[in-house]
């Protein structure tokens, strides 16, 4: 039965399900960040997904990339699934601009989160559900 990691639910935002996975919004309003979580439980890595569901992954993936680089108008995507601190199997998209806070660094522990304001998230949970869920995989 698939669980979702307290770590991560305590730093994310649920903005809904695909097919395999749960999609998610960093709770930091310095990127367009959203981590993808496959609901197979007992999943670290990527290889621990079986074809169909890797090929799922891939499908999805590069779904919520597309939209998040034309949502936001991005300069560059990064997509990594790094688990150092939570194993459980997810994959962060960020969208990055040559002028973000960490731009050319990696986000990750760059600066400390600075989490959205409530108006703001609603917002942003809105507007990416309606780009990722309105047409189907």
């Amino acid at each position: 039965m698939f669980e979702l990691d307290p770590v991560l639910a305590a730093d994310t935002l649920h903005v809904g399900d695909l097919p395999l996975c749960r999609v998610l919004l960093m709770n930091d309003s310095q990127y367009p960040w959203l981590i993808l979580v496959p609901r197979r439980s007992q999943a670290v890595e990527l290889t621990d997904l079986d074809d169909a569901d890797y090929q799922q992954y891939c499908r999805e993936s590069r779904h919520v990339a597309s939209v998040m680089m034309a949502l936001y108008k991005g300069q560059k995507m990064n997509i990594a699934a790094l688990g150092n601190v939570v194993s459980q199997l997810h994959i962060h998209h960020v969208v990055r601009f040559h002028d973000d806070a960490a731009w050319p660094a990696p986000v990750w522990g760059k600066l400390p989160p600075v989490r959205y304001a409530k108006e703001t998230s609603q917002h942003q949970l809105a507007q990416l559900q309606r780009v990722i869920f309105e047409e189907t995989l």
